[in-house]
């Protein structure tokens, strides 16, 4: 578990020091970046044994000062085939992503609330892509702990401007 809580703390870019974990929930964990500010839930891909050039990770974010609350985004384990379609299944629908590189965002606020609202009451999720050289590949994610992360986040920046 103190395994996973630091890799998870490393994926994300800022200083360690810059941040107040929230807690670990299941499969989740929560934190809060007052100096920026900002606040998120984050959770590592399942394992795989296919190749990935990146660790793939998925977040919901909340940044109070440019008024963004439960912004989902994935980071890939592959660099995208440009205008190659990205695909989220979740809780039995399709939610089509936006991105290119190796990220992914729902395309507008009523995806982020389709994706949030579906992960509550779903196992897992699954993004579905093809790379570069247009193999294609996918990204699960156990969703345990995924709601109680996603409040513990959207609670940790209530108070931050």
């Amino acid at each position: 578990m103190l395994r996973r809580l630091l890799i998870l703390t490393a994926l994300v870019a800022t200083p360690v020091a810059a941040r107040d974990a929230l807690g670990v929930f299941g499969q989740w964990a929560a934190f809060r970046d007052p100096a920026t500010p900002r606040c998120y839930a984050i959770a590592m891909a399942a394992p795989s044994t296919l190749k990935r050039d990146f660790q793939p990770f998925a977040t919901v974010a909340w940044w109070p000062r440019q008024q963004v609350r439960g912004q989902v985004h994935f980071r890939l384990s592959r660099q995208v085939k440009p205008s190659a379609p990205l695909s989220l299944s979740i809780a039995g629908q399709r939610i089509a992503l936006v991105g290119g590189g190796a990220e992914a965002w729902a395309p507008d606020k009523r995806g982020d609330a389709a994706i949030m609202a579906a992960m509550r009451s779903a196992r897992e999720m699954t993004l579905s892509a093809r790379d570069v050289g247009g193999r294609g590949f996918t990204n699960s994610y156990v969703l345990e702990g995924a709601a109680t992360a996603m409040d513990a986040a959207a609670l940790g920046c209530a108070q931050l401007r």
